[in-house]
């Protein structure tokens, strides 16, 4: 365990984390609404941080980590910033290992929270760095390893966290709900969350149009930071999923920037593409249906990437 004086510390980022506002978002040209988790609103900037709050606290409960324990993770960026957060705030040393594909801003984020950062050439997508992960932690018996793709911790955590926050903020009924998926956690421990108290929820599996591993197509290149990550994770097998849908990396970009311009909301491209599958789920099920997403980090941790060299979408236009 961490000594008295660290635990006391870490309350103040702690009690930051979770808890985030679902906010209406009325799309006057579609003449739509759906309703927005604002998950950047947590205190590193991304949903990723209830995960790692978590994970680090049930590792101290059950006596797996020690004053010398190294924390460390396969990450597209977000997970490692939080992990990074927390192990700042805990004194724990921690240890991210990163495609080279990830955002600058990602790197020196994680870098300026004092964790170690390793890059590597994701030739089997997340698969690589797992693998990785994997052999440093047989070799070295200080690494913990918080094994975010396969942890059931961290759908759990957003079933009875995440999910019941979603259904007290909209009491009345949730007709869909959608999310992309990196590790698969957030959409199965949300979905599932959600089902239980709505079974006629359709939950709705977003994947990059480049990259629909759902629909039996490919991995690829696309610009949909922290989702589809070259494998189908584990945790995804939970998620009670009534459907997938498909959106280019273009309509992703689009619409990011559609949310900041008409909404003031400063979020990532993971956010937009969310946002794109919502609204057509919102006209799928017609006038007057509850759809629910995420906004899942924010912009600023995108100024290296395609985000901020887009051009500006046509005021209103409508995703594909």
């Amino acid at each position: 365990m961490i000594p008295t004086q660290s635990s006391c510390r870490a309350e103040a980022v702690l009690a930051l984390i979770g808890n985030t506002p679902c906010v209406p978002l009325r799309f006057q040209p579609e003449a739509l609404t759906v309703w927005a988790k604002c998950e950047f609103l947590n205190p590193s900037g991304s949903v990723k941080d209830r995960f790692a709050a978590n994970v680090v606290a049930d590792a101290e409960r059950r006596g797996w980590l020690r004053p010398d324990s190294i924390i460390l993770e396969c990450t597209s960026g977000n997970t490692g910033v939080s992990l990074a957060m927390i192990g700042a705030a805990k004194g724990y040393r921690v240890r991210i290992l990163m495609s080279h594909s990830a955002s600058q801003e990602r790197r020196q984020l994680i870098r300026q929270l004092g964790a170690d950062l390793e890059l590597f050439e994701a030739t089997a997508g997340y698969r690589t760095g797992i693998d990785l992960a994997n052999r440093m932690a047989a070799e070295d018996s200080r690494i913990f390893l918080p094994r975010q793709f396969e942890n059931p911790l961290n759908a759990a955590d957003h079933e009875h966290t995440t999910a019941q926050e979603i259904l007290r903020q909209l009491p009345g009924r949730i007709d869909g709900f959608v999310a992309g998926y990196g590790t698969g956690g957030t959409l199965a421990g949300i979905g599932q969350g959600i089902k239980a108290r709505h079974p006629q929820a359709r939950i709705i599996a977003m994947e990059p149009a480049e990259a629909a591993m759902l629909l039996g197509e490919c991995p690829c290149c696309h610009w949909i930071e922290g989702v589809a990550g070259g494998f189908l994770p584990p945790l995804l097998q939970s998620a009670p999923l009534d459907g997938e849908m498909k959106v280019k990396s273009v309509e992703a970009l689009a619409m990011t920037k559609r949310l900041t311009r008409e909404f003031g909301l400063l979020v990532g491209t993971s956010s937009g593409a969310n946002v794109v599958a919502a609204l057509r789920l919102a006209a799928e099920l017609g006038p007057g249906a509850t759809v629910v997403t995420l906004l899942c980090d924010r912009a600023e941790r995108y100024f290296s990437t395609q985000l901020f060299q887009f051009s500006e979408p046509v005021a209103g236009s409508t995703p594909a």
